[in-house]
């Protein structure tokens, strides 16, 4: 059996290197290389054996220590700073600085995490690692801030180190000192002269380093009361006491009281408070405080949140009373007509005149001329020169010719006095100019009897072979109508 002996002790081999490297962390920035003299003996001899020689052997053994890239190490794990909540934004609460323990050196960049800063109080230089006040600080919200600092290496963002920086703020006299609780005093009809009726305290959300030292008193108007009056116990405690008895609910059911309470701070900081005295009927020993119905605190003890519920609630119904009456007066308006909805919102659609089964060109866009501006082209010789064809296509162009329709139809609506007020669809009738017939829509049928002799317009509503005459585009019109009997009255 072998026992490894490190300098003469004997021990395990795990005893050997704790022994050696004295148990601590190993630091290639430290120490990269290690020497141990490692001595291996038996540690049972047989005594036959004696003349063999030792029994033991000595060895070196060199240890070699490899490198590992380590984050930033901080000077301080933990750091303190102290900063008053009356520190303006921007200005320097401390710094922290960490540096790379590898043989490389990296730069460091510097960040606050986040997570442990919410609200964004601070700031920190990326380069320097000075911490800022990013907005105002209150101690009274927060007396303590703790935040954790960010070390990251500029050639391996990966290693990142970390540090706690604890943020103490510091108090001002910013707040003014009111009454702890919310008072409803009583006094007795049959009180006497002197009696305390109710002791006050305060409280103040500053903490001076000295302890609070409040001042109780009254204001100009409330020491001429010839009912109660004021004394300052020195401990941070006042009592209201009465100046007179026999006190009578039919004279004056609540009395009022102004108290001005001041701190001790610099500079000094007060608030001014009104107390209600409610008049109460009680027993002989004016002990137990009983007021009559009439005397209610909650008719003469309303607090400041709850007036503004009531006036929030007075409000609220006010709106829902306005919103109500403007929905019924839209309610009162005339609905509007069956006739007017339709002119208003449905399309009306004409069906196309003339052409049939032979004709081709029924639904060419071209063909559509309005009747009136091609009879007024063919009188025109200005408008339509001699010696060229008179055809649609050269007496106008095709874009002009619909925006001029397009025109006139606007400038008659916008003329007409008996169109509807609101906007409407209307939908116009585009006649061709393809044949010399008039025109057969039911809308200019009016026209059309008083531009025309009545005789004609009468034979050619009963006798139809005319319609062999117009051409191609009406030779199905002539078949069907062209054997037909008109009456005739």
């Amino acid at each position: 059996m072998l026992t490894f002996t490190p300098m003469g002790t004997l021990g395990s081999p795990f005893n050997l290197l704790c022994m050696s490297l004295d148990c601590r962390t190993l630091d290639f920035e430290t120490k990269s290389s290690y020497t141990l003299h490692v001595e291996a003996s038996n540690h049972y001899v047989d005594t036959r054996f004696l003349s063999v020689g030792p029994f033991s052997d000595m060895a070196t053994i060199r240890l070699l220590v490899e490198n590992e890239d380590e984050p930033p190490v901080f000077s301080s794990s933990i750091s303190q700073m102290v900063i008053s909540e009356a520190a303006a934004v921007g200005t320097d609460v401390g710094s922290v600085s960490a540096h790379d323990p590898d043989a490389t050196n990296s730069p460091v960049r510097y960040s606050i995490d986040r997570r442990s800063d919410v609200e964004h109080y601070f700031n920190i230089d990326s380069s320097s690692g000075l911490i800022r006040t990013n907005r105002p600080l209150d101690r009274e919200i927060s007396a303590l801030h703790n935040i954790t600092i960010l070390a990251t290496e500029s050639l391996d963002p990966s290693q990142v180190g970390k540090a706690v920086v604890l943020v103490s703020v510091t108090d001002i006299n910013d707040n003014a000192p009111s009454f702890a609780i919310e008072y409803q005093m009583f006094v007795c009809e049959n009180t006497k002269p002197g009696q305390i009726i109710e002791t006050l305290s305060a409280v103040d959300r500053d903490e001076p380093e000295d302890g609070h030292h409040f001042l109780f008193s009254l204001t100009n108007e409330a020491v001429e009361n010839l009912n109660f009056t004021l004394r300052d116990n020195k401990d941070n405690t006042a009592s209201v006491l009465t100046r007179r008895g026999g006190f009578l609910q039919q004279d004056q059911l609540v009395h009022f009281l102004t108290v001005v309470i001041s701190d001790s701070g610099s500079p000094s900081l007060s608030s001014t408070n009104t107390l209600s005295v409610t008049v109460c009927n009680c027993d002989l020993d004016g002990h137990q405080r009983s007021c009559s119905q009439r005397a209610t605190p909650l008719v003469v003890g309303l607090s400041t949140v709850a007036a503004a519920a009531i006036l929030t609630c007075v409000l609220t119904l006010l709106g829902v009373v306005m919103v109500t009456v403007a929905i019924r007066h839209r309610k009162r308006e005339p609905l509007m007509m069956n006739d007017e909805r339709e002119i208003r919102e449905n399309i009306v659609r004409y069906d196309d005149e003339g052409g049939g089964e032979e004709d081709t060109e029924a639904f060419d866009m071209v063909a559509l001329r309005h009747l009136n501006q091609t009879i007024q082209t063919l009188r025109d010789p200005n408008l339509h020169p001699p010696g060229l064809p008179r055809t649609p296509e050269s007496s106008m162009d095709k874009n002009q010719l619909f925006q001029e329709f397009i025109k006139d139809k606007l400038q008659e609506a916008d003329l007409d006095q008996t169109a509807p007020p609101y906007d409407s669809l209307q939908t116009y009738a585009f006649e061709g100019n393809g044949s010399t017939a008039d025109s057969l829509s039911s809308l200019n049928s009016l026209d059309s009897l008083d531009s025309l002799n009545s005789m004609n317009l009468l034979e050619s509503e009963q006798n139809y072979d005319f319609l062999r005459e117009w051409g191609p585009r009406f030779r199905k019109l002539a078949d069907l109508y062209g054997n037909h009997e008109g009456v005739h009255g």
